[in-house]
């Protein structure tokens, strides 16, 4: 099971991705938001960070299928 530091630094890097190469898929980002809580057990939050990290890779998986770029996620 991946530690809540591992995930975000996966999404930190889905998110440079996003930003770096395909700039315009940013205004998903603000529209995918991540439910963190103190008060949720921390798996809830470890759920809740593997959901957002799957939903960024799978938007610039299905980006980069639908516009044949190749990308390094």
């Amino acid at each position: 099971m991946e530690t809540e530091q591992e995930l975000n630094s996966k999404i930190l890097k889905v998110t440079m991705t996003i930003q770096e190469n395909y700039p315009e898929l940013s205004k998903y980002i603000a529209e995918m938001p991540v439910k963190i809580s103190a008060i949720e057990s921390p798996e809830t939050n470890i759920n809740n960070l593997r959901a957002y990290y799957n939903s960024l890779s799978s938007l610039v998986e299905n980006y980069v299928r639908e516009q044949g770029h190749v990308t390094n996620t």
